[in-house]
């Protein structure tokens, strides 16, 4: 019988059906998906710091190619890159530089240090992808059917390769959301906003602007540095003692998914702050952030007195999670790193 789509029911044999299901492949499929999320948010999170840099009238000096160069991590280069690409021929940043150049002498890390960060991100995820190509590549059965037709017992479903590195990917997700929800905070402070209203506001002292938008990012970067406590590091013993050490990467697997929601969460926040204090400078922004501006205002109305954000925000983080700003983003500039 076939299926609507036209696929063979696959029929089993001998066991297939528990390498459908053992925990070694279910967790590498899990890493495959987080991957290929984490990859699509490295660019989602180079727009947005460009996008918070031009509406935070910052420099994009520290973000040349020969001052990256000086160390040479490829995720830090393409990271930066980035940023460069979407903010040239920035009008904000134009008009900003005399008065940047006459009273500050540099950008808060949270800015300055956006491709470090994210390119230690970038590295992580390459990392993780040899893994994952390496663990594709593997017969993880136990006992194992040899080529030369043994039976052997042997140690290789053990989750521990692939258990690392999903605790792996949850430390630096919970790091790359952190630096996010610093950058907005700086939009919100009149203090370091370079004159911005207090809390983006409309009408300040009467509305409260994004303060809670930054709530929001805050209670979901505290519990995303929750979820990068490592699941590798602990083993509870089952089957009497024969199985005494386990990888409990499920768990990572499990905890890494919520991650990569709260990423694109906090991302998505920062965009939409960003966007607000760009529109607030009433200047021509690049082209990169124009492009991200006008997919945002299809769905989320520019500055105005206060309304209910929950919709706003829920907005953003579907156009996050649907590749919607990468894609006007490279359709303005070109493809990103």
């Amino acid at each position: 019988m076939r299926c609507p789509a036209g696929i063979e029911p696959l029929q089993l044999r001998e066991k297939e059906g528990l390498a459908l299901i053992n925990g070694t492949d279910g967790m590498l499929g899990q890493l495959c998906l987080a991957i290929t999320d984490l990859r699509a948010a490295a660019k989602v999170a180079d727009i947005a710091t460009a996008m918070s840099v031009e509406g935070l009238n910052g420099s994009l000096v520290p973000f040349a190619e020969d001052l990256q160069a000086l160390r040479p991590h490829p995720g830090q280069a393409a990271a930066a890159e980035n940023i460069r690409t979407v903010a040239a021929g920035s009008g904000i940043l134009d008009a900003a530089h005399a008065e940047f150049t006459q009273n500050h002498v540099q950008d808060a890390y949270s800015v300055r240090c956006a491709p470090q960060v994210a390119g230690g991100f970038r590295d992580t995820i390459e990392h993780a992808t040899t893994v994952a190509d390496r663990e594709l590549a593997a017969a993880v059965d136990n006992p194992v059917v040899t080529k030369d037709g043994r039976v052997v017992s042997n140690g290789n479903f053990h989750g521990a390769p692939v258990a690392y590195v999903l605790d792996f990917l949850a430390v630096v997700t919970a790091d790359l959301a952190s630096i996010s929800e610093r950058r907005t905070d700086r939009f919100l402070d009149p203090a370091r906003n370079r004159g911005l209203n207090p809390f983006l506001a409309f009408d300040p002292g009467v509305d409260s602007g994004h303060m809670i938008a930054q709530y929001t990012q805050a209670g979901i970067v505290a519990e995303l540095k929750r979820l990068a406590v490592p699941s590798s590091a602990d083993s509870i013993p089952s089957s009497a003692m024969q199985e005494d050490h386990v990888s409990l990467g499920w768990s990572g697997a499990r905890k890494l998914r919520r991650a990569v929601d709260g990423l694109q969460r906090v991302l998505a926040i920062e965009i939409l702050t960003a966007a607000r204090a760009i529109d607030m400078r009433e200047v021509d922004a690049s082209g990169g952030a124009a492009a991200a501006l006008a997919t945002l205002r299809e769905k989320v109305e520019g500055p105005g007195s206060d309304r209910f954000l929950a919709p706003e925000i829920e907005e953003t983080v579907q156009l996050v999670k649907a590749g919607a700003f990468v894609d006007a983003v490279e359709k303005a500039v070109g493809e990103l790193k």
